[in-house]
């Protein structure tokens, strides 16, 4: 039985009129246990439904946060306005929302291979949209744990604006820089798909959808490896992915062809280098 509980929103910043992040805390000021990398359901009462809609969101906070709950989420207006995304864009920080336990085994990091060793391979996130969020909460988890692997974050949106965590990732960038990488070791960049447009004229990073840091020229090292300063393999890297089904089709179409399998199709031996998780 789905035990549903209650929380009140102390927190909502609008990035712009469809991207806000929402914070929540539960009623009986209990943040529950979860994993980065797992998802939330919340959900509101809809007056034209008559019904409470609920909906599952990636957690991007981090589990070490025992003051709340951070979701970042896009309103659904086309091809129908979303129920519950048009309810949450209309709420106020007291209004009251219902949410059940954390779940999901996706995009879980992983930490050990098939024969038990330690995973110690570099960590890639790529992150279409708000499909991000798991990634804010996989960089505060293993910054608050002491990680030393290797971690590089790579975000793809349509316009600046929607880079919604930029700020954090830098900061957590130049920390890498200023304790030194044999301390933490983590990178960020950020790709934009339409650097034409004059909103987006201030851009000057990697133009196209965040795949394009997988896609290699003439041979030469794609912009993930130059960043990296070597070949990305199997044997050195662990990529994880979130986003629309595009986005991970688009990455699949130049990990497979290096040889990548994903956690769902894993070879007999159990080994595999990588893990997603689509929301359309």
């Amino acid at each position: 039985m789905v035990v549903e509980n209650k929380a009140t929103l102390t927190y909502v910043q609008l990035l712009k009129e469809d991207l806000a992040i929402f914070r929540l805390v539960p009623n009986d000021g209990i943040i529950p246990d979860y994993k980065a990398g797992q998802f939330i359901t919340i959900g509101m009462n809809v007056p034209s439904e008559g019904k409470v809609i609920r909906r599952a969101y990636s957690i991007a906070s981090h589990p070490e946060n025992k003051k709340f709950i951070e979701l970042v989420i896009r309103w659904v207006r086309k091809p129908l306005p979303g129920r519950l995304t048009t309810q949450l864009f209309n709420a106020k920080e007291g209004d009251e929302v219902t949410w059940v336990k954390p779940t999901g085994a996706a995009l879980l990091i992983n930490d050990k291979l098939p024969d038990g060793r330690k995973d110690e391979r570099r960590i890639v996130c790529l992150g279409g949209g708000t499909g991000i969020a798991p990634f804010v909460s996989f960089a505060q988890h293993l910054h608050a744990i002491g990680d030393k692997r290797e971690i590089v974050v790579l975000h793809g949106a349509s316009y600046v604006d929607e880079l919604s965590y930029k700020q954090l990732f830098t900061d957590l960038e130049m920390e890498s820089i200023d304790r030194g990488r044999d301390k933490w070791n983590f990178r960020y960049r950020a790709a934009i798909s339409r650097p034409q447009e004059w909103f987006n004229r201030s851009w000057s990073g990697q133009a196209g959808r965040v795949e394009t840091f997988l896609r290699s020229k003439d041979g030469e090292p794609s912009p993930l490896e130059q960043m990296i300063g070597e070949k990305v393999t199997p044997q050195n890297t662990m990529f994880y992915i979130c986003g629309w089904q595009g986005t991970i089709d688009g990455c699949m179409d130049y990990l497979g062809a290096k040889g990548f399998v994903t956690e769902r199709n894993k070879r007999p031996d159990g080994s595999f280098e990588v893990k997603f998780e689509s929301y359309g």
